[in-house]
């Protein structure tokens, strides 16, 4: 279909198409403060080589449009709906809901104070760009659009993120809500298992989600320039496998995880501007290298400290004389019933299954006098 081939050009240039490449409605020729009559512009349909309704792309971007005109096409034949670098304020409700083939929606550089919850109704949504303007919140709706891939909410004023976004868009490969107010990214983020880049930075992140190591295909993380806020990094973050860039820098972060240290395929690592501690900040100078070595001593270390202080295997028990290495005496009435505890005294021996009668509950807890020939 047309509007695949619009999806995969905007994924392979990585940049928005103002030439219209596709079938079109083009209502630059239109006042931008009058509303488009489908008398004035319209047209009868065109089909494909099926006989299939061509889908269009609608591109009213830097109109200074206040309000969205009247379209003078079928919605539904929108596939991709450019309308950034505008002064519109609000998406009507009754607009998204017909909107039921959209793969792309562009409204950034506005003045949308809120996103309307029919929202949830583009199911086939691929890419939205809501950043530049002056979104406090997303609804919580936006879990509906379940193909989603590409979400861009940069520069508003989000405090937080719906809690449950991570629960459905299991699709999402690109998430970046940096230039914000967040102080926490929810929990649910970690669901997001197709996630490649997370870009967060210039926030007010204090904490950073635990089960991070659940984002098994992120490459890119960048919580940078949370300035005084985020101080520590949880320690699942070595647990990213697949990572292959972290930025971290302008932070006030002290100690870096010992886990980074096993992080083979990571390449970039950008840590300046926090106040560390551990790693010195002269290794993190030198190269990655020198801090994933640096890590990784530390990390063994800790490691053979603990198998110094680790007890030989085998049992370890308190027994009462008398046992079959116990030196032999007599044993009172009151020792045989119980009633009064004897001397104690322990004992090393090696679990085996070579010894099962050496090793049995029985010989070991027993006065040797039941042994008895």
């Amino acid at each position: 279909m047309i509007c695949e081939d619009a999806y995969q050009y905007q994924q392979l240039h990585g940049q928005k198409d103002h030439m219209m490449t596709m079938m079109m409605m083009d209502l630059r020729t239109s006042p931008p403060s009058s509303p488009i009559s489908p008398s004035s512009s319209s047209k009868s349909p065109s089909y494909n080589d099926d006989g299939e309704e061509r889908l269009e792309v609608v591109n009213l971007s830097g109109m200074a449009l206040q309000s969205l005109p009247n379209p003078s096409l079928n919605l539904a034949n929108i596939c991709k709906l450019d309308l950034s670098n505008n002064h519109i304020k609000k998406i009507p409700e009754s607009l998204t809901a017909r909107l039921l083939n959209l793969i792309a929606l562009d409204i950034h550089s506005n003045q949308i104070k809120a996103l309307p919850n029919s929202i949830g109704c583009l199911s086939k949504l691929k890419i939205l760009n809501v950043s530049g303007n002056f979104l406090v919140s997303l609804p919580k709706t936006i879990q509906n659009c379940r193909s989603l891939v590409e979400l861009n909410a940069n520069f508003n004023e989000l405090v937080r993120l719906p809690d449950n976004i991570g629960l459905e868009l299991t699709n999402l490969r690109k998430l970046c809500v940096n230039s914000n107010k967040l102080v926490i990214l929810p929990n649910s983020i970690t669901y997001l298992t197709s996630l490649r880049v997370l870009d967060a930075r210039l926030n007010c992140l204090m904490i950073l989600p635990e089960d991070l190591e659940n984002l098994i295909n992120l490459e890119i993380l960048n919580v940078s320039q949370n300035f005084q806020y985020l101080s520590a990094l949880p320690s699942s973050i070595g647990l990213l496998l697949n990572l292959l860039e972290l930025d971290i820098s302008y932070n006030r972060i002290t100690v870096l995880p010992e886990s980074i240290g096993c992080m083979r395929r990571l390449r970039k690592l950008s840590a300046e501007g926090n106040p560390l501690v551990s790693p010195p900040i002269e290794v993190v100078e030198q190269s990655l290298q020198a801090v994933r070595e640096y890590l990784s001593q530390k990390m063994n270390g800790k490691l053979a400290n603990m198998a110094a202080k680790k007890k030989t295997w085998g049992f370890r028990k308190l027994v009462k004389y008398g046992t079959f290495n116990g030196r032999s005496r007599a044993w009172t009435r009151e020792e045989r019933e119980g009633l009064i505890m004897p001397e104690y005294r322990p004992i090393d021996i090696l679990a085996s299954t070579k010894f099962p009668v050496m090793c049995s509950p029985r010989r070991l807890f027993s006065p040797r006098t039941y042994f008895s020939r």
